[in-house]
This record gives C-alpha cells, structure tokens and sequence, in this order.
C-alpha cells in the first residue's frame, strides 16, 4: 500500500503549566494552536490540581525534564514559533532562558505568567526576577497583563496613559513588543490592549464581552499569537488576528463546574 505524505504544516510549541481543568495552560495553547491548523508541541513544567474553582496543588517538574522535552522535539520535529507559559521557579526559568538564546528563538511570545488577572501573584520573587532579567529580552513579543507590567515596569497602571508609558518603558528593558493587556482594568480601559514596538504606538479594542467564563483568556491569546507567528503573520498582524480570536472565544466562554468556566477555544473558523 502506497502511503500518502501529510502536507507541511506549521509547528509551534508551547512550554508552560498543565491544567487538569482543561481551562488553560497547555490545555488552552494545544485547542488554540488546532484551532489556527497549527501541529502542537509541548513542554510540560508544572502540574496543576485545578478545577472551576481554584488550584489545589502545583507541583514543578526538574528543569531538567523541561529541558528534555523541548529537545526531544527540536531534534526532530522542529517548530516555526514558541511560546512561554506558566514557568513557576528560578530555576525552570534559567533553563528555559539559557535554551531560548543558545537555539536564537526568533519568534517566541512571552506569557510572564506571575500574576493572575485579579492581582495574586503566582510566582516568587526570585522567579519574577529570572524572568524579567533573562527571559523577557528574549522574546520577539511580551503580552503581560496589567499587573504584570505593573511589575515589569515599575509604575502604577490606572489609565489609557499609564498602559502606555509602562508599554514604552518595558520595551526599553526588552527590546522587543510588547502588548500590556487590559483586561483587568476598569471603565473604558476594560479590555483595551497597547502595542509598542519601538516604532509603533497603537491602542487596540474589540467589543467587550460581558462573561464570567474567562479562565484561560492570557494563555489562549499568547498561543493565537504564536499560531499566527507560526503561520508567518508579522507580529502586528498575528497581535490583531488573535485578539479578534480571543473576542470570539469568549462569546464562546464554557459554562462548566461550579465557578469561572473556561474561553471556549471552539471549532469555529478563524
């Protein structure tokens, strides 16, 4: 029997935290990246206890481990983009930032993923610092929330104007865009995103969607825009695509178990 060679398609890989919800983390960037016609990878760095409701237990992987895995497919499969998700540790962070400059990742979106959306941090200090100091000047995008640039920046973000100025002053630090997103801010900021690239300024709005199904709204984003990287979108352009994503996934959003339910990832056409 003649077999019949699947056609080339892109690859991406996703290193970040395993959610036994489903809701987000590997589970949301793998959908994400099938919804985009996008091949997922995946390195595992954590494990999760979680449900609707919260986290139970987390429990990290050796950096080792972490390290094996994102071998294990640049060896053979390859990927075209990568992005980086839940890292929880100093040490899960050092590794995967030694890796990222000795391969030259020219498309990889940082997910800082140290503070929730309502404002509890996640990680340590210490592993805050890895990332900023090693990580984050790494990356091609940084798409952190508006606590996490809070933190990347130093300033207090309470307006359209703050989000701007710690966009610009985190792109200083990092060289590379960044997108503070605003869906944990207020008023008419609510769901309003900035770009900065160094050239280009830009404010970016959907429609609000008024749900209380967000979980997993940041991973679901970073993965839409590494699927996009991946497909060969320039960085604007995948920013935009994925937002537009995100926006639909959250009509979408799962009404499951007892509390905050999942974006839905879906199946529709993007």
């Amino acid at each position: 029997m003649t077999s019949i060679a699947s056609p080339t398609i892109p690859i991406a890989l996703t290193i970040a935290g395993s959610d036994s919800g489903g809701g987000a983390g590997m589970q949301a960037d793998l959908r994400t990246f099938a919804v985009h016609r996008v091949h997922g990878t995946c390195a595992v760095t954590c494990i999760t206890a979680q449900n609707t409701l919260g986290v139970t237990r987390v429990d990290a992987l050796p950096p080792e481990a972490v390290v094996a895995q994102i071998d294990a497919v640049a060896d053979d499969i390859g990927f075209d983009a990568v992005k980086t998700g839940m890292l929880l540790d100093r040490a899960i962070v050092a590794a995967v930032a030694e890796k990222a400059r000795q391969a030259g990742w020219s498309k990889l979106v940082v997910d800082p993923v140290m503070v929730s959306r309502t404002g509890a941090q996640l990680i340590d200090d210490d592993a805050v610092a890895a990332l900023k100091n090693h990580l984050l000047p790494l990356g091609a995008i940084a798409t952190p929330n508006r606590y996490e640039a809070q933190i990347l920046s130093g300033l207090a973000i309470e307006t359209l104007d703050d989000m701007k100025a710690a966009a610009e002053k985190i792109h200083h630090h990092s060289r590379h865009a960044v997108l503070v997103k605003g869906g944990a801010m207020s008023g008419n900021c609510h769901g309003v995103d900035v770009w900065f690239d160094g050239d280009r300024l830009e404010v970016l709005q959907t429609t609000a969607v008024n749900t209380r199904h967000t979980h997993g709204t940041g991973c679901t984003l970073s993965a839409a825009i590494t699927a996009n990287l991946a497909r060969g979108n320039d960085p604007l352009s995948a920013v935009k695509a994925a937002k537009k994503y995100v926006t639909e996934a959250l009509h979408r959003g799962l009404n499951i178990g007892n509390g905050q339910g999942p974006v839905g990832q879906g199946d529709f056409r993007v």
